[in-house]
């Protein structure tokens, strides 16, 4: 009788052809007793299922899930979660890959260290060049509180590394509903989820294991599409802000979602050439909508700590106060 996974790769994919090769050769290098592979092909309408079939016989511990029609990021990553049979779960994007052996890497450090969710630190891929990029937290292997992982407010913490592919967390977190996503945000999902685990989860680690490769500046992401979904960023941060107000210990970590929510809007403020003039305005508007529900002490604080520059662009473009 086949034993259970210990860990379940839940891969989302739209349309990455170009990509999935090298996904899927990664995965399998990575095939092991102790691994699981849930590929969600999220209404693909170029070659990706074709590639997907190609490698099945390579991946005899595998599920693949079609949706028709898409249904974006969040939708496909919970719709594999759901299926999904190990005692932990990580991700993996249809457009990166991994090293060799890492999964099950991965997988012994979970159960090395018992804690709720550990992190990892990544490689980032500009075409042929590779950039390593370190998880914000030099104390490694030793079980530490997520929330602590939230400060500093104005410097980088555990909290300002958003990516759900750079760990592996208990199943039991998803079973609690932490590890959902919100199926309405098309596109930074992954902040106010990584917000709920810190302050949700119990324990975690940061291990030094160099697994995930990520590639940046790919044709077609939706970090480079300027359509609406750029604006679903407001969404995500208000989930934040409510999340942190049903908290006992909202206030503490107020400061710093404030100043990564006008961090934001400021990025987006220099991007808005890649959006319509209709959509610019749209970004403006709700940009002086927020900064006005913003408390005036905060808001006092967070701007001097976010440089010159930015502070010259949201005080220029939305007239804020320094």
């Amino acid at each position: 009788m086949t034993s259970s996974p210990a860990i379940s790769v839940i891969v989302p994919m739209r349309n990455v052809e170009r990509y999935a090769g090298d996904m899927l050769t990664s995965l399998v290098r990575n095939v092991a007793e102790e691994v699981e592979f849930i590929l969600v092909d999220d209404g693909s309408t170029d070659r990706t299922p074709e590639l997907v079939e190609l490698f099945r016989p390579r991946l005899p511990r595998s599920q693949v899930i079609r949706h028709e029609q898409a249904v974006g990021l969040s939708g496909a990553r919970n719709a594999g979660m759901r299926v999904a049979s190990g005692r932990y779960f990580t991700f993996l994007d249809g457009d990166d890959y991994v090293r060799p052996g890492y999964f099950s890497e991965l997988s012994a450090a979970m159960d090395r260290l018992g804690c709720d969710y550990v992190k990892v630190d990544h490689i980032k891929v500009f075409g042929r060049r590779r950039v390593p990029d370190r998880a914000p937290m030099g104390v490694r292997d030793t079980l530490l509180k997520p929330r602590d992982g939230i400060l500093p407010a104005h410097g980088k913490a555990m909290v300002d590394y958003p990516n759900a592919w750079s760990g592996a967390y208990r199943r039991e977190l998803f079973e609690s509903g932490v590890l959902l996503f919100d199926e309405q945000l098309l596109t930074c999902e992954d902040r106010p989820w990584t917000w709920r685990l810190h302050l949700k989860a119990e324990s975690y680690a940061v291990v030094s294991l160099w697994g995930p490769f990520y590639r940046r500046e790919v044709a077609g992401s939706l970090t480079k599409i300027g359509d609406e979904r750029q604006l679903h960023f407001f969404d995500a941060f208000d989930l934040v802000l409510g999340e942190l107000a049903r908290d006992p210990e909202g206030e503490r970590f107020l400061t710093k979602a404030i100043r990564n929510y006008c961090a934001m809007i400021a990025f987006h403020l220099t991007e808005r050439h890649r959006l319509s003039p209709p959509l610019q305005r749209r970004l403006r508007a709700r940009a002086r909508a927020t900064f006005a529900a913003f408390p005036a002490e905060n808001l006092a604080e967070v701007m001097p700590g976010l440089g010159p520059e930015r502070e010259r662009l949201l005080t220029e473009l939305l007239g804020v106060t320094p």
